[in-house]
């Protein structure tokens, strides 16, 4: 194993155990540094690499400390990774969103406050506004986070929030090449958002997977010539 690879698990060992907390500071380097037997060096590229996926903040002229280790903080690392997806790679990232995104929408029927299930309505529009593409992409990721949000669980809701990027340029391609895109996401948007406020769960799941499936299936068909591109709906 290489030797900052090293340095990293055994830091990571003080953090699961307990040893460390979250907030708390680190030893000062030379002290770590000989109690986990490595050298300075290889401590400062430990340090360093869990500084990037957000274990560790330096505060320059104060310490090091463990932060918060809240799931939203630690995923942050995922769009990091998601930045990096090629083209075709975005099938990969719809087909973990189809089984994550219904999962959340069922249990935002669920879970979700009147004053939430209220605002999500307003992320709908007006009916027959005819928005620009750009306009009812950014809408569409507005209203998924919100469902996501409404879900209650953090950990579902970051790494959706993650998946994001990735599909929104396919959604826009969509939009732009796709008659009749616009009105459709529209209208199931209505659909999910009628389920959550009438807590039908189950309801709510299956219009989020037509939904988000429909986005996969003619993206399959695109990305394949001579396929069709027939949608769900």
């Amino acid at each position: 194993m290489p030797v900052t690879d090293a340095a990293i698990d055994k830091i990571k060992e003080m953090i699961v155990s307990g040893e460390l907390a979250p907030g708390d500071r680190l030893p000062r380097e030379a002290e770590l540094a000989q109690r986990l037997g490595l050298s300075r060096s290889s401590l400062r590229e430990a340090v360093k690499a869990l500084c990037l996926i957000r274990v560790l903040d330096v505060r320059q002229g104060d310490g090091t400390y463990v932060t918060s280790l809240e799931p939203g903080l630690l995923l942050d690392a995922l769009t990091f990774v998601v930045d990096f997806h090629r083209d075709d790679t975005v099938l990969d990232f719809l087909a973990v969103r189809r089984i994550l995104e219904p999962a959340a929408t069922a249990l935002a029927a669920q879970q979700m406050s009147e004053a939430d299930i209220a605002e999500l309505g307003t992320l709908l529009g007006e009916p027959g506004e005819a928005p620009g593409v750009p306009e009812l992409v950014a809408h569409d990721l507005r209203f998924h986070r919100k469902i996501a949000e409404g879900s209650g669980n953090p950990v579902l809701c970051s790494l959706l929030e993650g998946l994001s990027g990735p599909t929104a340029r396919a959604r826009i391609w969509r939009g732009l090449t796709q008659d009749g895109a616009v009105a459709r996401t529209r209208q199931q948007h209505v659909a999910i958002y009628e389920a959550i406020a009438g807590r039908e769960p189950e309801v709510a799941r299956s219009w989020a997977t037509v939904h988000i499936a429909g986005v996969e299936q003619w993206l399959r068909g695109a990305l394949v010539p001579g396929k069709p591109t027939a949608t769900i709906s």
